[in-house]
């Protein structure tokens, strides 16, 4: 049985070994916080005035990590001799589990000074924003300090120089990927469109072209898949950096996950705080979507606007205001942009959700009658626009090139060879299981299909368990413009789990994010495209 010790003398000596304690590797995944473990027993807790949520530094020779402390009571978690790291944590820290280290109160981070003026409202120049990415990046901002800096820095609180100054600071706080290449192209869109998975088609007409377009892509944040999500049900996405490199020398283009590519990595740990909070502000946006193609190696963007009244920019001034920002901080990186701006009415494809996006992609490539064709046309639509980097081609004629790879098979080809390289994960599109469960969500009167709330669609795919569980999501049987009859299948919810299924079909009985009307109940949005 454990019994506590007594407690401490404060008065008696510290001997060295005292202050010695085992590292233990605790299995707590704490989404890129670094946190350490002392029980409550422990010595050197008692005598050094820690308190929970404290910010310790943990040190091991010359190995040195900043950690938010938590407290634990349980002596089979941490025993008193004991000090734990979570996952994130361990791995960085770079020592052996077993080995001695010390705890001590950590130095507040340099750039606390310069995070307080904004709080407080204050402009900050260049190097504040280098200092505040660079503590970031180290781990020495626990997750209450960066929210507050999120937040200080969320819509309207930056100016034009200072969203420079961050997307700069974002770039210097990782690797930067050198192609030796005159041009190097990228595509990205902004989000909030379902099914919006143009990048897996875009990427191997250019390259199939001949462009260099290393594509490292993000996983979803709120959305039922990213592009990362989707590729890896066809190929393994997570490649390092040595490997991408490889790939694209080789086959002029990847579809890599840039997690663990080092690029902007002060990014990343932005976003494992604004996930939870669903904090989606443009600043953070454009600092975010430019340092990671800065990063990557890109000289030229073409960056996807989507507009709608459930997409992220709701309005053509909208979008024109966020388009310059874009344009200026691109300007000021030395990056040539070109803005395209698209219809978000409603998702684009038939399928939400990583297999089934994946489906859609592979049908678009094999020129499957059955593709969906607004999918295939804003993809040969972006693809040509890339295209067009090319000082070879003349204006307007990059949609009949990309048209031309896309039907020829080249396209095709080269997706193959890519997926191959990465590591097939052996998809076959024509053959393959989606969830288990299943239930359809049908037409609740006769008319035409005047809206669809992306937010909505998205959210009832997310219940239904994607993109954690691949082959679930929502296949879409009507769009915009369609006549329906009562009781028409309008989509139909997959998913693998009873409970999740169960939460997909609730929402849909608060909204099925379909609205079905007259003619003469057209809307406004439903014309400006």
């Amino acid at each position: 049985m454990y019994v506590p010790p007594a407690a401490p003398d404060a008065r008696a000596p510290i001997s060295d070994e005292q202050l010695d304690l085992k590292l233990k590797r605790v299995a707590i995944d704490t989404n890129l916080e670094n946190v350490v473990y002392l029980n409550r027993d422990c010595l050197i807790y008692r005598i050094a005035g820690f308190q929970a949520l404290s910010k310790v530094e943990v040190v091991a020779g010359e190995h040195r990590i900043t950690a938010t402390l938590n407290v634990v009571d349980d002596a089979a978690i941490i025993s008193p001799d004991e000090i734990g790291l979570s996952e994130d944590a361990f791995k960085r820290f770079g020592v052996e589990a077993g080995a001695l280290a010390r705890v001590r109160h950590a130095e507040k981070p340099a750039s606390v000074g310069a995070l307080f003026r904004k709080i407080n409202g204050e402009r900050l120049e260049k190097d504040d924003y280098h200092a505040i990415v660079r503590d970031i990046t180290g781990g020495h901002y626990s997750k209450i300090e960066l929210t507050a800096f999120l937040i200080a820095t969320s819509n309207g609180e930056l100016d034009r120089d200072e969203i420079y100054f961050l997307t700069d600071a974002m770039v210097a706080s990782g690797r930067r990927l050198e192609w030796q290449e005159h041009m190097v192209v990228d595509k990205h869109c902004i989000g909030g469109i379902p099914g919006n998975r143009t990048s897996m088609l875009v990427v191997p007409i250019v390259a199939a072209h001949g462009l260099l377009c290393p594509k490292t892509s993000s996983r979803a944040i709120t959305s039922p898949a990213g592009t990362a999500d989707t590729m890896e049900v066809l190929a393994n996405v997570n490649l390092a950096q040595d490997r991408i490199a490889s790939i694209v020398r080789e086959h002029r283009a990847c579809l890599a996950w840039g997690g663990t590519a080092d690029l902007s990595p002060a990014d990343d740990v932005m976003i494992s705080v604004e996930r939870p909070l669903s904090l989606d502000s443009t600043t953070q946006m454009i600092a975010s979507i430019l340092s990671k193609k800065i990063a990557a190696g890109s000289t030229h963007l073409l960056l996807d606007i989507p507009i709608g009244p459930s997409a992220k920019v709701k309005t053509v001034p909208d979008a024109q205001r966020l388009r310059k920002l874009f344009e200026y901080v691109a300007s000021r990186m030395h990056l040539k942009l070109e803005v395209v701006i698209t219809d978000g009415r409603q998702p684009i494809g038939q399928g939400i959700g990583p297999m089934l996006e994946a489906r859609d992609v592979m049908r678009v490539l094999e020129n499957d009658p059955r593709a969906p064709q607004d999918l295939r046309h804003k993809s040969l639509n972006l693809a040509g626009r890339m295209i067009e980097f090319d000082p070879d081609v003349r204006g307007g004629d990059g949609y009949s090139i990309a048209r031309d790879i896309l039907e020829s098979g080249r396209a095709l080809h080269r997706m193959h060879a890519i997926i191959e390289a990465q590591g097939a994960k052996g998809f076959k599109h024509d053959n393959f299981m989606l969830g288990r469960l299943s239930h359809e969500v049908v037409a609740e009167r006769d008319g035409m299909v005047l809206g669809i709330d992306n937010l909505q669609i998205a959210k009832i795919a997310r219940l239904a368990g994607a993109p954690k569980v691949p082959n679930a999501g929502i296949d879409i049987m009507h769009k915009l413009g369609d006549r329906v009859k009562r009781g028409d299948t309008l989509y139909i919810i997959y998913a693998e789990f009873p409970s999740d299924l169960l939460f997909a079909m609730q929402q849909c009985e608060k909204a099925s994010g379909y609205t079905i009307g007259d003619d003469t109940e057209i809307p406004h949005s439903y014309l400006e495209f």
